[in-house]
């Protein structure tokens, strides 16, 4: 019996170790992967102010890929957005970025429109937008989520943090994805 509690236990063991948690003055910690560097970029926002990689700088920003007139997933997944959101409300360092693949329809206006659906009323939700070619560069190049066109967009939200370091892809989908996201948001706030 006490081979097999041992046994247990050292499993339990590797299984903690081997999801990259480890305890550092009492707190747990998880080491969260760098997948790129966001490069330079000038987009504009629904008030029609001009966005660069500058707003990232000191902030851990959740970032998405969507269109206004979406009938799919893009409701879903910006409805996930807001509850972020409001749960990072209290949060100024956490920001949400949500970038329209669809330029042609979703003017400054448009974006203005659908932001107030979402009762977003301030800056830490920014909804940016900019020329066909640039967007699918940033989708494809930058953020790693491309899509043929707007119908075939990625779902995932992208965790970026004050050094504008890719630090992971969640499925806005996925209730535990999200659980997970909300968890490496907190521990990118408290290095």
């Amino acid at each position: 019996m006490k081979f097999i509690t041992k046994k247990i236990i050292a499993g339990i063991t590797f299984l903690i170790l081997a999801s990259g948690s480890f305890s550092y003055n009492g707190c747990s910690r998880i080491e969260l992967p760098v997948y790129g560097t966001v490069t330079e970029f000038n987009l504009s926002e629904r008030s029609g102010k001009s966005i660069t990689i500058k707003e990232l700088e000191a902030k851990i920003s959740v970032i998405n890929f969507f269109f206004a007139n979406c009938t799919g997933p893009c409701p879903a997944m910006n409805a996930k957005v807001a509850e972020l959101y409001r749960n990072f409300a209290s949060v100024p360092k956490v920001q949400f970025i949500s970038i329209s693949i669809d330029p042609e329809r979703d003017s400054l206006e448009a974006l203005r429109k659908y932001a107030e659906t979402f009762s977003v009323s301030d800056n830490r939700w920014l909804f940016l937008r900019t020329s066909s070619d640039k967007v699918h560069h940033l989708a494809e190049k930058v953020f790693m989520v491309g899509g043929e066109s707007p119908s075939i967009h990625s779902t995932k939200l992208i965790l970026v943090d004050a050094q504008a370091q890719i630090r992971g892809f969640y499925s806005s989908e996925e209730k535990e994805s999200l659980s997970t996201l909300k968890t490496h948001i907190g521990e990118l706030l408290r290095k």
